[in-house]
């Protein structure tokens, strides 16, 4: 029995050994057809493309500034060739007022200020028509970084809160065009607000573009309900209230601060120059301080030449202009920066004297690339007091009637040429 169980299991081995070789190429073919397989597979189910990476949130602010501007001009342009023929849009223009159609110069002139805006917002190789429809999209729509308790943006009234101020309006992708001057006038002033608190969050140079974008369609939004017999929209930035000490004195901020910023002459008027003037914090904080100097100087010349309603406008201003520099002066130490001492007098020329009224507007709107130049290179409490100062200092050149530009705190020279003026 032993023996047969042997010879059993050695036939058994010799059986399989004589099969194997010739079942291995089918085995073979079989791995081959498996690895085909699945490198099909692979190549059927492709990886996942990255998700793009959210662009800054500066970005974001000027796509949303460029696509609003956009829309808004383009709802501008609808209303200002408006037949008043006793048509719909004739009879929508009448029930904001008898000129609120086509040939109004109000919204000529904001037409143009819109164009003028959003030429100055296009990113290199963009076009305003790239960007409205981006905003169709829903593209164009910022999303700020959690807003910080200890740097809020600016509250404007009739905009939201601080906290609601870190997300963009989202208005160019989901709010029709406006149809009315009223409408016009309210989304000019909502889009107004919204660029002034995204200044507060965004980076030093998208900052002061956004806060002259804001300034000048809140002003031009005042301008335009005055010209078409609407309601004036609110427009008042509230100054934060200035707090905290300087944490280390600085000896160059202080020498700095302490000598006449390039860009004004020894007597301390502002010049074409004085954007470029500001290199530092403490630069512009001092450049801030010289032009509220001179500004209280001028309205006290101007005051005994005035009257009337003239003279008691001017006397609330020199009252504003007074605590303006207390608040600049407070900024100085507050940034460890030393405060310029105040000068004896002013060069203002015999125009000013001649024209009191008009010399005091071409001192308010000289004043804006100050306040421009502060917003840039500050951040917190400091920038939000700026972008107030930037939107008071322009409400003051129209009181005189100056006009603060399309951008009011930028340098003129660098901004873009301004688009011709409709025939009226």
């Amino acid at each position: 029995m032993t023996t047969w169980s042997v010879v059993n299991d050695d036939s058994r081995e010799k059986q399989w050994q004589d099969h194997f070789p010739r079942s291995l190429p089918r085995y073979v073919l079989l791995v081959c057809l498996a690895l085909v397989v699945v490198s099909l597979g692979v190549v059927l189910m492709p990886a996942r493309p990255p998700v793009p990476a959210q662009p800054p949130f500066s970005e974001q602010a000027r796509a949303a500034a460029l696509a609003e501007t956009v829309r808004l001009k383009d709802a501008g342009s609808r209303l200002g060739t408006a037949k008043q023929d006793g048509s719909k849009d004739g009879s929508a223009g009448g029930a904001d007022g008898p000129s609120a159609g086509a040939g109004n110069a109000a919204i000529e002139r904001t037409v143009t200020l819109l164009t003028t805006q959003a030429q100055a917002l296009l990113a290199p190789g963009e076009s305003p028509a790239v960007s409205a429809a981006a905003a169709d999209s829903g593209r164009a729509t910022p999303q700020a970084p959690a807003a910080s308790p200890a740097t809020p943006a600016p509250s404007v009234s009739g905009a939201p809160s601080a906290g609601a101020s870190a997300a963009p309006s989202a208005a160019p992708s989901t709010a029709p065009l406006p149809s009315t001057a009223a409408g016009l006038v309210a989304a000019l002033a909502n889009s107004g607000n919204q660029r002034l608190a995204d200044a507060a969050v965004a980076d030093g140079g998208m900052a002061r573009l956004l806060a002259a974008v804001g300034t000048a369609q809140l002003l031009q939004a005042s301008a335009l309900a005055a010209g078409t017999g609407t309601a004036a929209p609110p427009a008042d930035v509230a100054s934060p209230q200035l707090s905290g000490t300087c944490p280390s004195p600085s000896p160059t901020s202080q020498s700095d601060a302490g000598e006449p910023a390039a860009g004004q002459s020894d007597a301390g008027v502002p010049t074409t120059g004085q954007s470029a003037a500001a290199s530092s914090l403490g630069g512009a904080v001092a450049a801030v301080v010289r032009t509220e100097a001179q500004a209280i100087y001028g309205y006290q010349v101007a005051l005994p030449r005035l009257g009337g309603d003239a003279a008691k406008s001017a006397a609330k201003e020199l009252a504003r202009h007074d605590a303006l520099l207390s608040g600049a002066e407070s900024l100085s130490r507050l940034h460890c920066a030393a405060v310029p001492p105040r000068e004896a007098g002013y060069s203002l020329g015999r125009s000013f004297v001649a024209s009191p009224a008009a010399g005091l507007g071409r001192l308010e709107a000289a004043a804006l690339p100050a306040y421009g130049d502060l917003v840039a290179l500050s951040e917190g409490e400091t920038r939000q007091w700026a972008i107030a100062g930037l939107l008071c200092a322009g409400e003051r050149a129209v009181l005189w009637g100056a006009d603060p530009g399309a951008l009011p705190g930028l340098d003129p020279a660098t901004l873009p040429s301004q688009p011709s003026q409709p025939a009226g």
